[in-house]
């Protein structure tokens, strides 16, 4: 009886070809909890500003491995110790690092489930498949819990220099058409090495380090956290909110029993057993989309309203200013809401409301992208660096939203 070849090849619109190294590797992408991934967008409402941007969490993290590959053959290459045990667990660990994503990414990480992250619910499903494979994946969860010895394994699967930024900044400038996120990150990949079991990046890399940084922080001000995209975010965080509210008075209800019972269940840290990871791997984009659309036909005002302007991309007004706005402005809104659709207050909350976002595209005080110099010294980048904008890039930036309906000013 002849096996099947687990040794594929896949064509990737950035990379070109990326191989699938090992059966085991194999065998989990073609996992069902995997496979979801192929329906859960990497960048969430993006789309909606950048028509392109419809790649999915499947591509990201097959792009992931592939540059992870690349990384530890030039490491090994340059005399580090990796062996082949360590190497398939960091790979496995960086293919499955985003697993726990919910329906559309970052947008409803907290509105399906209450104050657990992705990361949280990735080493769940980890946990689980552990224990489908028999425990084969014991040492990528050690490494993907930055747990183990040999820290710069860690460090490469999460680290303010991670193969994970290398990949997605590179991967959300093609989908965007952003031509500031085009990193080089064959060229980073190239200049990597370890020191003391910590990653660091030789002396010669250090342009591409100041390119790979500003091009992060022009990505979050342009794409990520474009106002109009973050305007989109925080519509469907309240409709789910909305939904969830009039489940509890027994006047929604969608088809998707998946859906309903996350609707109806507040689900956090105490109350994510095994049945809620089940029903969680079941739950993607086409459940939120397909309930938008039974629910623009609502009787309820508010989240049939809602959710057309998601479908239909027809969004609240948004402003994004370096103040808070003035509190007589945003209760003039308010009353005029109101007023013109005959709301309470609760409800004019939907339609009104403000918040603020930051961007930080270097921590310097939490870790350190460290500088090896031929000397055998070791220099953070911001200080490494003769550019002056790296050491503002170190300082959080903080701007703050206004959303109201487009009729008003």
């Amino acid at each position: 009886m002849n096996q099947r070849n687990k040794l594929k090849i896949i064509n990737d619109p950035i990379y070109g070809f990326i191989t699938i190294p090992s059966p085991l590797i194999f065998d989990l992408i073609e996992h069902s909890y995997f496979q979801r991934l192929r329906r859960i967008t990497q960048m969430g409402m993006s789309h909606l500003v950048y028509p392109g941007a419809n790649h999915t969490r499947f591509h990201h993290a097959l792009g992931c491995l592939h540059l992870m590959q690349k990384a530890l053959q030039i490491l090994k290459f340059k005399g580090v110790e990796i062996t082949e045990e360590e190497e398939e667990a960091v790979l496995i660990a960086i293919l499955l690092h985003d697993i726990g994503h919910g329906p559309f990414s970052h947008a409803l990480e907290h509105s399906i489930v209450e104050n657990l992250s992705h990361e949280y619910i990735s080493l769940e499903f980890m946990q689980k498949l552990n224990q489908e494979f028999e425990g084969q994946l014991d040492l990528a969860i050690e490494i993907f819990r930055g747990n183990y010895y040999k820290q710069f394994l860690c460090q490469l699967l999460a680290s303010q220099l991670d193969i994970d930024r290398l990949d997605y900044l590179k991967r959300d400038s093609f989908y965007t058409g952003v031509a500031e996120g085009n990193i080089n990150s064959e060229r980073m990949i190239n200049m990597l090495n370890v020191v003391d079991q910590n990653l660091v990046v030789e002396e010669k890399g250090i342009y591409s380090i100041e390119k790979f940084l500003v091009a992060r922080r022009l990505m979050y001000w342009q794409v990520y956290l474009h106002k109009t995209g973050l305007c989109a975010e925080q519509i469907l965080i309240r409709i789910l909110r909305r939904a969830k509210y009039l489940f509890e008075n027994n006047s929604v209800e969608v088809e998707n029993s998946t859906l309903n019972y996350f609707l109806k269940h507040k689900i956090d840290s105490e109350t994510f057993d095994e049945v809620t990871l089940d029903l969680f791997s079941k739950l993607d984009d086409y459940d939120i989309i397909s309930a938008l659309k039974n629910w623009q036909y609502h009787d309820d005002f508010v989240l049939s309203k809602l959710s057309k302007m998601i479908l239909n991309r027809d969004l609240l007004k948004i402003k994004l200013k370096d103040k808070r706005v003035k509190q007589d402005k945003f209760e003039r809104l308010q009353q005029k809401t109101m007023s013109a659709f005959n709301l309470t207050k609760d409800e004019a909350d939907y339609f009104v409301f403000e918040g603020e976002t930051s961007n930080l595209a270097y921590q310097s005080q939490k870790e350190h992208i460290n500088i090896w110099y031929k000397n055998g010294k070791i220099k953070d980048v911001s200080s490494a660096s003769d550019q002056l904008n790296l050491k503002a890039l170190s300082k959080t930036v903080t701007k703050y939203y206004l959303c109201y309906p487009k009729s008003f000013n």
